[in-house]
Parts: C-alpha cells; structure tokens; sequence
C-alpha cells in the first residue's frame, strides 16, 4: 500500500513496484489509508510523512495500535531528527527520502518484504 496525498507520488511508485511483479494499491491519505487496511491486508505500507488532514506520523502511530504490518516513510523530509523519529523512536522498517531512484526503492521493498516474519 502506497499512501501519499500526491497522485504522482503514488502512481510512480505504483509504475515501478508494479514493473517487479508486486501488487500495489495506492491511496491519498491517512484517513483512506486507516480505512482500507482492514480490507487491503498489505504486506508492507510506504508511508508520506507530510500529508494534510493526518500527518503520516500519526498514521504511523494508528496502524501500529492494531497491525504489525512492516511500514517505510516516504518522504521529503532528509533532516537526522526526522530519520532519528522515524527509525529509532516510532520504529518504522525504513525511511526512504524522496526523490529516490528505481533500483534504491525496488531493493528497500524486497530487503523489507524479505525478512524473517515478514507477512509476504
């Protein structure tokens, strides 16, 4: 699952992902995201940090009161204290910075969907 609240974000992402045999669902936002997990099962979420409405931090910290499932950021957001929060404090899987090339986010998403207990 893919959230990101710009479309072009989510449909690169969707192009690529897609191009390695991984199904990708995509959607716009938090709140979306909250609501479709249940339904969606997905093995692994790319989480936008900088989302109106519901910050992907907050999303972070939902999904985590009822779901194990492996998130990474995805963001713009490069500075140490934003990795530091993201790795160290909330624990996400990894924190991937925008821009980021093809073979750099294809091998984050297969490292992650590949280790032990992963849900894929």
């Amino acid at each position: 699952m893919v959230v990101d609240d710009e479309p072009d974000t989510v449909e690169l992402v969707r192009h690529i992902l897609e191009a390695e045999g991984y199904e990708v669902v995509g959607v716009s936002g938090g709140k979306e995201c909250l609501e479709r997990l249940e339904s969606e099962a997905p093995d692994l979420i790319l989480l936008d940090v900088m989302m109106p409405e519901m910050d992907g931090w907050e999303v972070f910290k939902r999904v985590r009161e009822t779901h194990d499932v492996p998130i990474a950021m995805l963001t713009v957001r490069s500075q140490g204290i934003d990795r530091l929060l993201g790795l160290h404090v909330l624990k996400a899987d990894d924190y991937i910075i925008k821009p980021f090339t093809k073979q750099d986010l294809v091998t984050r998403v297969r490292e992650i969907l590949e280790r032990p207990g992963s849900t894929s």
